[in-house]
């Protein structure tokens, strides 16, 4: 948090969540007894060495950056999803963040998942997905937190094995009967390399089963504003995407801001993602620029344990203070993102007239 406090107001407001991956917010606590329980082996002979592990600042991408022997972050992400094993595992990760949620005051969430990195480990389909379903429900019931959920193709694996995942999937999509856990498709994994148009079939696909559309454009990957101008003006026919999770590199092109403008497609940024490659005044810069257009943007966390255990709370701090932001905007950031959701009419109402009530000069 470099020093600073998440202050009452911050804490106060209630929040939606739109970027966050599950299994980036395994603690180093529940990673420890699960592996424990599943005779998973970790490299870390103690606790207190796996704790110590947290505190890198991960490789960002060897292909980008060169392999300066840091391992890279998603080598760590993958790396912590193997201790989940059975439904069980599952639905705890889910519970836990959705007990996270509760302490952050964050009412509504849109967590994404993934099905592939799963099943190449010999993890049944079912299995990852009845978890997180039992988990979206006992969330609500429990702590409160409602929820719909993003399946993501691995952008870094075979397209057709992501489309065999989302066909086994389909039957727990909130369309044709579903079970109702997720609402929508997105892209996750490594972008090198893989542009959104190469998922133009599955976003076309899940268009016309009745699902809403987003896609990561990660920050200062290779070619990094060519993605963005794909998931705006290319995909799905031309039509363009709903939202980019990420999307920063739009403030590099005058036309991509534009568009996002003229297609009212909203961002998912992560900030303190970004803060660990980036400095203070040139990051948080690129945010204003985009506030100052009239992009409309909402702040999340990501994957908040492998990212110095910095959640959306800490998230929208660092975007007050290095924004220099009103309480008048953070409500205002936090309206966006209730917005941009794809939550049910009632809960979106429900929140909207909280922030109404905040008196926010």
């Amino acid at each position: 948090m470099n020093g600073l406090e998440i202050s009452p107001f911050i804490q106060s407001l209630p929040k939606v969540e739109l970027h966050v991956h599950i299994e980036g917010t395994l603690t180093p606590a529940l990673r420890w007894r699960l592996a424990k329980k599943n005779n998973v082996p970790l490299k870390y002979a103690t606790y207190d060495e796996l704790l110590d592990s947290y505190k890198v600042t991960y490789n960002h991408r060897k292909e980008v950056n060169g392999d300066d022997g840091r391992p890279t972050f998603l080598e760590v992400y993958f790396a912590g999803c193997q201790v989940l094993c059975d439904e069980d595992d599952f639905y705890e990760l889910g519970m836990a963040y959705f007990e996270k949620c509760r302490a952050m005051n964050v009412r509504y969430a849109e967590p994404f998942f993934d099905t592939q990195a799963h099943t190449e480990r010999g993890i049944p389909a079912e299995v990852v997905m009845n978890g997180y379903l039992r988990a979206q429900r006992d969330g609500a019931r429990i702590h409160g937190v409602h929820s719909t959920w993003i399946f993501c193709f691995l952008r870094d694996r075979p397209f057709e094995d992501g489309m065999k995942a989302y066909e086994a999937a389909l039957q727990y999509a909130t369309v044709n009967n579903g079970k109702g856990l997720f609402h929508a498709v997105g892209l996750a994994s490594n972008e090198f390399d893989k542009p959104p148009l190469l998922f133009e079939e599955a976003f076309l696909r899940a268009r016309d089963d009745g699902l809403h559309i987003t896609m990561h454009c990660d920050v200062d990957q290779k070619d990094a504003a060519d993605h963005v101008h794909e998931a705006i003006f290319q995909v799905c026919t031309g039509r363009g995407t709903e939202r980019i999770d990420h999307g920063l590199n739009a403030v590099d092109r005058p036309e991509l801001i534009q568009g996002l403008l003229d297609r009212n497609i909203p961002l998912t940024l992560c900030p303190h993602a970004y803060h660990r490659r980036q400095k203070t005044e040139v990051l948080f810069s690129k945010i204003q620029k985009l506030l100052e257009a009239g992009v409309k943007v909402s702040i999340n966390s990501d994957d908040p344990t492998l990212m110095h255990d910095v959640w959306i709370d800490g998230a929208l701090q660092k975007t007050q203070t290095y924004c220099a932001l009103s309480k008048s905007d953070m409500v205002q950031l936090c309206r966006n993102a209730v917005e941009m959701s794809w939550a049910p009419k009632d809960i979106k109402a429900g929140i909207l007239n909280e922030l109404d009530a905040i008196d926010s000069p």
